[in-house]
């Protein structure tokens, strides 16, 4: 997926170039069809290969993907979530910083 926000719409042969992983081209065009089947992606045809765009954005991503880890390690808590990035202790001091003042702002958009 980031390879096709990143990069726009791309063939497996570019996103496999794009990638760090050395992938088989089967795995990445598996990995594509699967995105495809959920609703992620989709492609179109340009000669003999498959052009995949994707169609969610890569914030709704983020935000569905969040709710799901939270849901199925952290009982649907984004307490439980923070509060475990957190006693990680592997948060530097600048992530910190900013986790304060998005939380501040948060607390001054609420009435």
């Amino acid at each position: 997926m980031v390879v096709l926000w990143e990069h726009g719409p791309s063939t497996v042969t570019d996103v496999r170039a794009k990638i760090e992983d050395e992938l088989a081209y089967t795995t990445v065009l598996t990995m594509l069809r699967k995105l495809e089947a959920k609703g992620y992606v989709r492609h179109e045809i340009e000669g003999r290969a498959h052009r995949y765009v994707a169609v969610i954005a890569r914030d709704a991503a983020r935000r569905s993907a969040l709710h799901h880890l939270a849901s199925k390690l952290f009982k649907g808590s984004p307490h439980l979530l923070l509060a475990h990035m957190v006693s990680d202790g592997k948060l530097t001091d600048d992530e910190v910083r900013k986790i304060r003042k998005l939380l501040d702002e948060h607390r001054k958009q609420k009435p």
